[in-house]
């Protein structure tokens, strides 16, 4: 074979090369450990620091809602359990004295029983003062009753007031994680209610591309494999990220219409979730590709 041939020929098997190997194995968008925080009690939004684009710690402050009406009702349960408790004081001094009361008679009934003795009193006396130990015993233990009842009424105060503290701290709207706000639903000045979505936050520091697989591909993929991923840089070129397969779909399921053909669409695929350290270059939603 003459020398310019096998230069032909060597050429064009690289070029064939080079073609194949710009060729992906899967193709998907990435994805996002998305969350969407909303308001626990409903009022006034006195501040939300945050804009769009913003990264935040987890559990920092997002949102601030007004709590002026939960601090008021504590005010007012706090003067009502004031009132209880004076009352409860009311009960335990009657009870003291009519424990001195009793401890008064014990004395005359024992001087009575000295008395009985020497035929110095009569039964009579005797049997009046034991009657009255008993009615103030019985006085007593009704007192006591009356103190019970009035200790459930201060339980229920407290109750209550527990309640409207953690409503109150729950004004304080703080983030689950840390990532960076998405979207903002609301702003500083409005008023909101309990359940209303405020902000979504993304974990974007390990970015997920969900690729779809054929049958045939399925079986040379393993959980936990490295692969390669690819972004578009430029109109020809790619910037690839190692990633590692997270998930595989245990079912096939129909190709999704927003990443394949029309004659694609009714192939049966494989989810793949291949996790990938994010330098800030990809997005929720963006395009990528998948080397396996």
């Amino acid at each position: 074979m003459k020398p310019e041939l096998i230069i032909v020929v060597v050429t064009a098997l690289l070029a064939a090369c080079s073609g194949n190997s710009d060729e992906a194995d899967a193709y998907g968008t990435f994805e996002a450990r998305e969350v969407t925080v909303s308001a626990e009690t409903g009022g006034r939004i006195l501040e939300f620091g945050v804009t769009e684009g913003s990264v935040v710690e987890k559990g920092m402050k997002i949102v601030l809602i007004d709590t002026t009406l939960f601090h008021l009702q504590k005010a007012e349960i706090d003067a009502g359990m004031r009132s209880i408790r004076t009352r409860i004081s009311s009960v335990n001094a009657q009870n003291e004295i009519l424990d001195q009361q009793i401890a008064n008679l014990n004395v005359n009934i024992e001087r009575i029983a000295n008395m009985l003795k020497n035929d110095a009193a009569t039964q009579k006396q005797y049997d009046d003062l034991k009657g009255q130990v008993a009615v103030l015993e019985k006085q007593i233990a009704a007192n006591n009753t009356q103190r019970a009842s009035i200790a459930a009424e201060l339980s229920v105060y407290e109750s209550k007031k527990a309640t409207l503290g953690e409503q109150a701290e729950r004004s304080c709207v703080i983030s689950p994680l840390e990532g960076t706000i998405l979207e903002k639903y609301a702003e500083e000045g409005e008023v909101t209610a309990a359940g209303r979505p405020l902000v979504k936050i993304a974990d974007l520091s390990l970015i997920r591309l969900k690729v779809y697989v054929s049958g045939a591909q399925l079986g040379t993929l393993r959980t936990g494999n490295e692969c390669t991923v690819r972004i578009d840089e430029g109109e020809k070129e790619y910037r690839t990220y190692p990633g590692r397969i997270r998930h595989i779909a245990d079912k096939a399921e129909f190709t999704p219409k927003i990443i394949q053909t029309k004659e694609e669409r009714v192939t049966l695929v494989y989810a793949v979730t291949i996790e990938v350290k994010n330098d800030g270059t990809m997005k929720p939603g963006m395009p990528g590709e998948a080397i396996f």
